[in-house]
């Protein structure tokens, strides 16, 4: 008897999955290893976060406040945009400073602040400041008391200093100059900081969280209670885009030179990977790369798996009839 032929939807069907997450395993890993160029598009709220920053630009009376509310497991998304919010206020002469509630998130902050600093002349007192880890039970209290006077809210940093000691410190008191605060989380906890912060002190309030949390956000940017956000890995890879763009600018003799933010520029602006030395500074770009084919991968395969099956389907039910 001879074998009956099949089609190649439904020799698809009868593909052994472990050829599937073999292929997709490449689509992520290629891309990975060896990077490539893909346009990246940079929405409204991750526009709004680096404009705040950047407005406050060289002024020893502005600063912005970082907040670390993860731990390692949201990494890879979170990691990226923290570097790359560091990275413009250290390029651009913006004060930060930095704190964390979590025990998990105090090695996170300490390994962003590192990463980012290793290209600048910053110092710590002067140009940014660690408070590092604060137990939960005083979150509350802190983030009150700063409305009032950070250096009493918080008496030292990281390093025993006494925070209201510090040079950082001689034009800033509380959130009136420390007029951005940025947390990012895997979960709620920017909510505290729109509940007590921005209701009460005026304070500004942005959030770096996971691409999950994005819908449960945008209401609170709708109302204008979050001044921008940056969400999971896409807005990493918006944020690395404009400060490659706009911060890190130089001029034709190699000094920099800052670029004045402008959509139209963004658009014109086409930005190799290849061109940026350090591969810490592209890093959620090349993830969205790798997750870009990945994505289409499964779907070419969900597709193909349809189609077969209804082929199948239609193939079946002929038979019967005939």
């Amino acid at each position: 008897m001879a074998k009956k032929k099949t089609s190649f939807f439904e020799r698809m069907q009868n593909l052994d999955r472990r050829y599937i997450y073999f292929v997709v395993a490449l689509s992520i890993i290629i891309p990975l290893v060896i990077p490539f160029n893909s346009r990246t598009y940079v929405t409204a709220p991750t526009e709004n976060v680096y404009k705040k920053i950047d407005s406050f630009s060289g002024k020893t009376d502005r600063a912005i406040l970082m907040c670390f509310s993860h731990d390692a497991s949201t990494m890879a998304e979170l990691f990226p945009m923290e570097v790359s919010v560091l990275r413009h206020c250290f390029e651009r002469k913006v004060q930060v400073f930095t704190i964390c509630f979590m025990p998990a998130a105090k090695p996170l902050m300490d390994y962003a602040i590192n990463t980012a600093k290793e290209d600048y002349d910053v110092q710590s007192g002067i140009d940014y400041v660690n408070f590092g880890y604060k137990p939960w039970g005083l979150f509350l209290p802190i983030l009150l008391g700063m409305g009032d006077d950070i250096g009493e809210a918080v008496e030292t940093d990281d390093q025993g200093r006494k925070v209201a000691n510090l040079p950082i410190m001689k034009e800033i008191r509380n959130y009136n100059e420390m007029n951005l605060v940025i947390d990012f989380a895997a979960s709620a906890a920017v909510y505290s900081w729109i509940i007590y912060a921005r209701a009460r002190f005026g304070a500004n309030v942005a959030a770096g969280i996971t691409a999950v949390m994005a819908a449960d956000n945008y209401p609170y940017l709708q109302t204008g209670q979050l001044t921008g956000m940056l969400s999971g890995l896409k807005g990493a890879a918006e944020y690395e885009k404009l400060v490659d763009v706009f911060a890190t600018n130089k001029d034709e003799f190699g000094n920099p030179a800052p670029l004045e933010f402008s959509k139209e520029v963004i658009k014109s602006t086409w930005i190799k990977l290849s061109d940026i030395k350090e591969r810490k500074y592209k890093t959620a770009r090349i993830g969205m790369n790798a997750q870009t084919v990945a994505h289409v991968m499964i779907i070419v395969f969900i597709i193909l798996g349809n189609i077969g099956y209804f082929m199948s389907r239609k193939k079946k039910k002929n038979e019967q009839l005939g």
